[in-house]
């Protein structure tokens, strides 16, 4: 049975925290040890360059950490090429090909960028390389022909942004070279986590998250300022569990659901004290979070052999691109000294 392709990967500008942890790396884990798909993750620093271009120190600093991130949780070289965006040039020259097939107000319609544009504040001063990531994004994508993309709700527009060029480009030059891709989205619910500040998003940028690489004791004094109800002032005052971020990731990361409806019925009666609830998922985040905190410690004591991991994959990643690189080039007729 032929498998699947997956494409995913992240941004590296600082470690991954829990948030990315449920809403992408579980997954990709467990789609990895399926056996169905072979799995491209990409460390994405061209990308991760189109706004952070003046501060590339992060960008190379974060490669690392991401990777190290990775083998944590249980992506396993063996099973999953993990490569570094920027060390396969075929996917800028497949950026360029796409770019010509695309419209300056088809990119200024994307919703998801439009929505990125807003939030970095950038004004009239948006870098051509972030408006037009969407098309990078989908040389990414065809250029290991994946044909199934882990993503958030979030991200459907720029998963069709890349069928509408694949769709084009086989149009236009009357070859299926390639691929259409389908998302593959997270269960219901498990898409996003809150951060421990009550905002909608776990975010880098907000300083609001738990991260994979935190320490027990990091662990526990950011749950501990956890916010919750700010009306349960007293231990026998009833309390509120929607909203409250305790009982948000007591759902998430708590296997016993039979107990965690209990402490809400109790909490939401009365008489269970903020503490006591935060000290209970305490014990519950560090038996998901200890065992990916002491792999990662053990891959870290030998840098070098996670920077061999990574020329290996992106060593792997070239051939797979490269072959793709000359079938476009084939169909647009540019393939002159054959």
């Amino acid at each position: 049975m032929t498998k699947k392709v997956i494409l995913t990967g992240d941004r590296p500008t600082g470690r991954l925290h829990i948030g990315h942890y449920i809403g992408s790396l579980k997954n990709r884990v467990a789609l990895q040890n399926s056996g169905d798909y072979n799995t491209f993750i990409m460390i994405a620093d061209t990308q991760a360059l189109t706004d952070n271009a003046r501060n590339p120190e992060k960008i190379r600093h974060s490669l690392m950490e991401v990777a190290l991130d990775y083998l944590a949780v249980g992506i396993d070289p063996a099973k999953s090429t993990i490569l570094v965006q920027s060390g396969v040039p075929a996917l800028t020259e497949l950026t360029m090909y796409y770019l010509d097939l695309v419209s300056v107000s088809r990119l200024n319609r994307n919703p998801t960028v439009k929505t990125e544009i807003k939030q970095k504040a950038f004004g009239e001063s948006v870098p051509a390389g972030f408006l037009i990531y969407p098309v990078s994004q989908a040389a990414d994508i065809t250029a290991f022909k994946a044909d199934t993309v882990p993503v958030g709700d979030d991200q459907e527009p720029m998963l069709e942004q890349t069928r509408e060029i694949v769709r084009t480009f086989n149009r236009t030059y009357q070859k299926d070279v390639l691929v259409e891709p389908e998302g593959y989205f997270p269960p219901k619910g498990l898409g996003r986590l809150p951060g421990i500040d009550g905002n909608a998003k776990m975010s880098k940028s907000l300083n609001n998250g738990i991260y994979l690489a935190d320490d027990a004791d990091t662990v526990q004094k950011k749950i501990m300022s956890m916010y919750t109800d700010p009306d349960h002032i007293h231990v026998q005052d009833p309390g509120k569990v929607e909203g409250n971020v305790v009982f948000t990731y007591l759902d998430v990361f708590d296997p016993d659901k039979a107990k965690v409806a209990d402490l809400k019925a109790q909490y939401e009666h009365g008489g269970l004290g903020d503490v006591k609830i935060k000290r209970y998922l305490n014990e519950v985040m560090e038996a998901t979070l200890a065992p990916i905190r002491a792999r990662r410690e053990e891959y870290a004591k030998d840098m070098d052999a996670v920077a061999d991991m990574l020329i290996a994959g992106t060593k792997h990643a070239n051939e797979v691109a490269n072959q793709t690189l000359t079938e476009v080039r084939d169909a647009i007729g540019f393939n002159y000294f054959k």
